[in-house]
C-alpha cells in the first residue's frame, strides 16, 4: 500500500495527469453550484417540511437534537454541500478520468499487463453509482451518532473509505483483470484496498490536497490493484488466471 502511495505521487507529476488533477473536483462544483441557484429555495423549503413532519420532528425531540432545524441551512452548507460535492468529484473521477488514468498508467509502468477486460462502461457507472447511493444512505442513517465525539470523526473517515474503495478499484482493474483475477485480487487484498481508501478519505480533509485527492486516489488505486495484478500472473504458469471448467 506505501509503495502504491509512492508511486501514484510519481505519477500525479506526470504531464498528462497534471492535466487532470483538477476538473473532476472543479465539474463537481460548477455543477453543484447551478443546482443551488437553480433549486435552493425549492430544496429547502422540502427539508424544512421534512423536518417538521411529525414523526421526524418527535425523533429529533427525542434525541434532544431538535436545534437541528433551526441551523438547517448552516448544516447544509457546511455538512451536506461538502459532502455531496466530494462525492460527485469521485464519481466525475471514476467515470471520466479514470480510463484515461489506467491507460496511462498501464502504458507507462506495466507495459507487458495482458488485458482481461472484465469491466465496461456501463459496469463502471453503475457501481460508482451503487456505491454512491450506498454511501449516501448510510451517511444520513449514522448522522445521530456524529453528535458523539468518537464517531464525529470516525464515521465520516470511514464511509468515504468505503466510497474511495468501491469506486476506484473497480476501474483500476476493469481493462486488465478476468472476473475471476478480480474476485481473487478482492479476497487477498480487502484490507488493503478499504486502507487506501481510507488513506484517501484523509487527504479529502486536507486543504489545497483536497484539490488533487480524487486523481491522487485514483492513481494509488491503480498502481496497487495492477502491481498485484502482474503478481498473481506470476505466481501461475498460464499467466491470465482463467474460469475453472
Amino acid at each position: 500500500m506505501f509503495n502504491a502511495l509512492i508511486e501514484a505521487t510519481r505519477s500525479q507529476f506526470q504531464g498528462r495527469m497534471l492535466g487532470l488533477v483538477l476538473w473532476p473536483l472543479v465539474g463537481s462544483l460548477l455543477l453543484w453550484a447551478v443546482l443551488l441557484i437553480l433549486f435552493w429555495s425549492q430544496g429547502m423549503a422540502g427539508l424544512r417540511a421534512l423536518a417538521e413532519y411529525q414523526p421526524v420532528d418527535a425523533f429529533l425531540n427525542e434525541w434532544g437534537v431538535s436545534w437541528i432545524v433551526s441551523g438547517l441551512t448552516l448544516i447544509v452548507i457546511f455538512l451536506f454541500l461538502p459532502t455531496l460535492v466530494a462525492a460527485t468529484a469521485i464519481f466525475i473521477t471514476s467515470v471520466f478520468a479514470m480510463p484515461i488514468m489506467v491507460e496511462h498508467i498501464a502504458r507507462t509502468d506495466y507495459p507487458e499487463l495482458a488485458r482481461g477486460k472484465f469491466g465496461t462502461t456501463w459496469g463502471s457507472i453503475a457501481n460508482s453509482l451503487g456505491a454512491l447511493l450506498v454511501y449516501l444512505l448510510l451517511w444520513v442513517i449514522a448522522l445521530p451518532l456524529w453528535l458523539i465525539i468518537p464517531f464525529a470523526f470516525v464515521i465520516p473517515i470511514a464511509l468515504a473509505g468505503y466510497l474511495n474503495d468501491r469506486v476506484f478499484r473497480y476501474d483500476a482493474l476493469a481493462e486488465h483483470a478476468t472476473p475471476e483475477e478480480y474476485a481473487e485480487i478482492l479476497r487477498r487484498h480487502g484490507s488493503p484496498l478499504f486502507g487506501l481508501g481510507v488513506v484517501a478519505a484523509l487527504i479529502q480533509l486536507i486543504p489545497l490536497l483536497n484539490l488533487i485527492s480524487p486523481v491522487y486516489s485514483g492513481l494509488s488505486f491503480i498502481h496497487f490493484s495492477l502491481g498485484e495484478l502482474q503478481k498473481l500472473r506470476n505466481e501461475r504458469p498460464g499467466g491470465v488466471l482463467m474460469p475453472r471448467l
